[in-house]
């Protein structure tokens, strides 16, 4: 009986001797997922702001970028899942202290709110694929429907889309049990990762000047916010319990050191971006694709540093060596 207690419990690959069960899959969902949320708090701010000939692009067009973005992320999501047929039982009930159950009830309510958002500008932004939808029986008028409740549709999709990239951070920082993710901090540090990720996103596909001077600036202020959270996040780590500090070391001092993506990912879009601002317009595509990088890259680092840092640390209590012997 001891023999199977050890052999169950603790001769485990994903356990030891750290955890391993979540892998880049995680990590691109919850950097697709956020992203979204971006895209979604561009599209409604054009409107509300009635901006359609200053950020003609973010107003008509951007919106449709994100189901496809999220839907991406889903994909990789569900390659994730160890019982792929058991998706649906996220949605046999509403745990209000899971942030997972908030997480998938906030995509059910995403997508429709998103299709919405897509139909009140579809005419201005896509009129090829408006043609389409309107010799659906119903399609046209479903489509004037949208376009008269336009800033209806976008003040009902922010919350859900603050919703959606705050809760990548709040899913991590719920697991207690792991004190790298145990840190407030995470969400809105996701949240405005998010944001820069989608104005960089935004710029590749804007195409007025004015426009993309609005999502370089945007790039600039989200990731000098990130910057202020990531050293809050960073402070709130170092004056912990020792613990904390052990996993704050894996980052600045342990097998994780990599300070290159920060200054790369942080830094660098910065000063791209002003050089852009200032006239040198090659800098603005590569400070986009810097961007998106290093807010996949900051999700991946959670992820591994999260999985390995724990309260204590356990030796491995099995021995299949030990087992064998006993046996003969």
């Amino acid at each position: 009986m001891m023999e199977e207690v050890l052999a169950t419990a603790r001769y485990n690959a994903k356990v030891d001797p750290s955890l391993g069960i979540w892998t880049w899959e995680i990590a691109f969902y919850l950097f697709m997922g956020g992203m979204t949320a971006g895209i979604i708090l561009f599209a409604a701010v054009a409107v509300l702001g009635r901006k359609e000939e200053t950020l003609t692009f973010a107003h008509n067009r951007l919106a449709l970028w994100a189901p496809i973005v999220l839907s991406l992320g889903m994909t990789t999501l569900f390659l994730d899942l160890e019982y792929k047929l058991h998706v649906f039982r996220f949605y046999t009930s509403f745990q209000p202290t899971s942030p997972m159950s908030w997480g998938a009830w906030i995509l059910v309510l995403i997508y429709p709110m998103m299709v919405l958002q897509i139909l009140s500008t579809l005419r201005a932004g896509y009129p090829t694929l408006s043609r389409f939808v309107e010799r659906i029986p119903g399609g046209g008028s479903l489509l004037s429907i949208c376009e008269n409740r336009r800033r209806l549709i976008a003040w009902a999709v922010i919350p859900l889309a603050v919703g959606l990239g705050i809760y990548t951070g709040v899913l991590l920082s719920a697991f207690s049990a792991r004190p790298f993710w145990n840190s407030g901090v995470l969400g809105p540090l996701f949240l405005v990762s998010a944001i820069a990720a989608a104005a960089a996103l935004a710029f590749i596909g804007a195409r007025q000047l004015e426009e993309r001077r609005f999502f370089a600036l945007s790039v600039v202020g989200f990731i000098s916010l990130e910057l202020v959270f990531i050293g809050l996040f960073t402070v709130s780590l170092a004056t912990g319990a020792e613990q904390h500090r052990g996993a704050l070391a894996l980052l600045t001092g342990g097998q994780f050191v990599v300070p290159w993506v920060f200054i790369a990912g942080l830094l660098l879009p910065i000063a791209l971006e002003l050089l852009y601002l200032r006239g040198h317009r090659i800098f603005g595509l590569a400070a986009s694709a810097v961007v998106l990088y290093e807010g996949f890259m900051l999700r991946y680092l959670m992820v591994e540093i999260g999985q390995v840092s724990t309260w204590r640390e356990y030796a491995i209590q099995f021995d299949p060596q030990l087992l064998l012997r006993l046996t003969q």
